[in-house]
């Protein structure tokens, strides 16, 4: 499996996050808010393929773009869309559906789910274009686990962070894959075939191959490898204090990327603390001490000038060396 992610949106601007997940049977995209502007270097079809659209909250700078989003989306037939954010997202979203004049009311047809992540609990409501969205369809209570998402080939946590309110931090993780070593199977005079399907779905067991019978396990043993999945975790506006750092650190530990905000130079503290958002020391401190593979600076503040982000991005490599804004920045 491959794991590609794009920062959308330019410094200083309204960004977001966009994530390809390949697992050679298929590719799924996720997107991680909908700030302005950003969506413009997508494609129609493009937007029209991300499965899941992740919001962390609704402050302007993170929904403007919802419109764009929405256009390619609203009528999707071939599958529902699916929305996460935190509480109040099905009420918020709602008004966004409605504020446009649906006079071909039922002659079109189009799902969405929307998935609140509340404190003890996801609540998922659906609304239909068949109906102009005017109803709330209550739907599934579960509750909030480890993961919010479990799927074959990748999972999805979220964590809840301090933003004068809930902004929702996410964690994408492909899972472990089974590959056959081509070398050993030659080895033992195997040839491949419909069976290695049949040897990575089962434990234990006989297994025909090539005429003979073979105990599973100790084919496995002999062929399969596992390769571990990569991960990124997206987290943004939020008050990165001790009590989240102390969470964070163990949802955190040793992901392969962290995008993560840096609005405030470590000089302009107490204006982080005054609005709940972070520095570039106490984003790279977090991502040092949870062991991340690397750290993506986004959402800086408008405050600063083109001259300074150079500087901001010497502050938080003096603590975690393995540190950069987005490629698309070309900043250095």
């Amino acid at each position: 499996m491959t794991l590609e992610y794009q920062i959308l949106g330019n410094p200083g601007r309204d960004n977001v996050l966009y994530v390809r997940l390949d697992s050679g049977s298929g590719i799924r995209t996720f997107l991680f808010d909908c700030g302005e502007g950003c969506l413009s270097n997508l494609s129609y079809s493009q937007l029209q393929a991300v499965e899941h659209l992740f919001f962390s909250h609704f402050h302007m700078d993170h929904v403007c773009g919802f419109d764009s989003f929405f256009r390619c989306n609203y009528n999707r037939s071939d599958d529902s869309v699916n929305v996460w954010g935190p509480i109040g997202s099905a009420s918020i979203l709602q008004h966004r559906f409605q504020g446009y004049w649906w006079n071909i009311k039922g002659e079109e047809t189009g799902t969405w789910f929307v998935n609140e992540l509340q404190s003890d609990c996801i609540v998922s409501s659906r609304f239909e274009l068949k109906d102009a969205f005017e109803e709330k369809h209550e739907g599934l209570v579960r509750e909030k686990n480890a993961l919010i998402i479990d799927e074959p080939n990748y999972t999805v946590s979220s964590i809840e962070l301090d933003h004068k309110g809930p902004s929702i931090g996410y964690k994408l993780v492909e899972k472990p894959t089974e590959n056959i070593d081509g070398a050993k199977l030659a080895s033992l005079g195997l040839r491949p075939g419909p069976w290695i399907q049949e040897l990575k779905a089962q434990k234990s067991g006989l297994l025909e191959v090539d005429g003979k019978s073979l105990e599973i396990a100790r084919l496995r043993a002999d062929l399969v490898t596992i390769s571990e999945g990569r991960s990124i975790a997206y987290l943004t506006d939020f008050l990165l204090d001790e009590e989240a750092e102390s969470t964070l650190i163990p949802w955190l530990n040793k992901c392969d990327t962290l995008v993560c905000e840096a609005q405030y130079r470590k000089e302009d503290k107490h204006l982080a603390s005054r609005y709940f958002h972070s520095t570039t020391e106490q984003t790279s401190l977090l991502a040092k001490n949870a062991q991340v593979g690397e750290l993506v600076l986004i959402h800086l503040s408008q405050r600063y000038m083109k001259s300074e982000w150079s500087e901001m991005l010497a502050e938080a490599r003096e603590i975690f060396p393995n540190t950069k804004f987005p490629d698309e920045w070309a900043i250095e």
